[in-house]
């Protein structure tokens, strides 16, 4: 079943409607990648070939299908915010570029993967007083097998400085979820500066143990290992630089930064897709 629209009349002199997402959107995937701009800008195509290559093992079947959301500058609390201001980051277009978005494998809009989040059929995030993470899965919207969170940067100031804001992000995020919801969160990439990477280093240590107070609800798998910072710290051939050689992008990886990335935490990630969905 497809997606239809429902519209309703709000209040009786106004002239305009709400409307919400009810059935199953195009191209729902098995499995749904959730983040922020790191899968916008390289780990998207990275992940989709990833996980298509794990089809048939790692707990998943055969016929598994991938599908990737990242958001720009997304973290947990704009998924799970339910303001205007709070989700903000998944629903206000970009005043420049006038989409927030990437999207890859069975979600793929074409050659020019860049959408806005609450435009086109596929991408109704923004009910009014819900957060966009419960109206992904909404009446059924996607219901996937298993979903993955994939994002760090943009909250690791908020995490490295607050225990307790991690633990709060931890547990809104478990909230919005279905009850029965496989879930893995993953930590992202690390970056090309080392002081950037010794915050998002105590960042994931607070997001690390808020998950394991928040209990068995999502698998943790740690982003930011002794591999992982080898590899991209001070590593510039792993991000984007101008013509003189010098790195522009510290924060994102490259594509082929990213499949370095996971290639690197590929038994991790298996380990933890199996944990949730268990087989072999």
């Amino acid at each position: 079943m497809f997606l239809k629209t429902v519209c309703t009349v709000v209040g009786l002199a106004v002239a305009g409607s709400v409307c919400h997402a009810e059935g199953t959107a195009k191209g729902a995937p098995d499995i749904l990648i959730l983040g922020d701009s790191q899968l916008t800008f390289g780990a998207g195509v990275a992940f989709t070939e990833v996980l298509n290559g794990m089809a048939g093992s790692c707990g998943l079947k055969d016929s598994a299908t991938t599908g990737v959301i990242g958001v720009r500058s997304s973290a947990i609390t704009s998924w799970t915010g339910t303001t205007k201001t709070a989700k903000s980051a998944i629903c206000d277009v970009d005043p420049k570029w006038k989409v927030n978005a990437g999207a890859y494998g069975t979600l793929s809009q074409g050659e020019n993967p860049y959408i806005q989040i609450g435009k086109g059929a596929q991408f109704q995030f923004c009910r009014s007083g819900t957060s966009p993470l419960q109206a992904v899965f909404a009446d059924g919207y996607y219901a996937p097998d298993l979903v993955i969170f994939f994002m760090m940067g943009n909250a690791s100031e908020r995490w490295a400085s607050d225990p307790s804001a991690a633990l709060q992000d931890a547990r809104a995020l478990v909230a919005d979820l279905p009850p029965d919801q496989p879930c893995v969160f993953m930590t992202s990439a690390p970056p090309y500066k080392e002081k950037t990477v010794r915050e998002r280093r105590k960042a994931q240590d607070n997001i690390s143990a808020a998950f394991a107070k928040v209990g068995r609800r999502c698998t943790f798998v740690p982003g930011f290992t002794s591999q992982t910072i080898a590899e991209n710290q001070g590593n510039a051939a792993n991000f984007r630089r101008n013509a003189s050689g010098k790195v522009k992008d510290p924060f994102h990886p490259t594509e082929a930064g990213a499949r370095r990335f996971l290639k690197l935490q590929r038994g991790a990630l298996c380990a933890a897709i199996r944990a949730e969905l268990g087989g072999s």
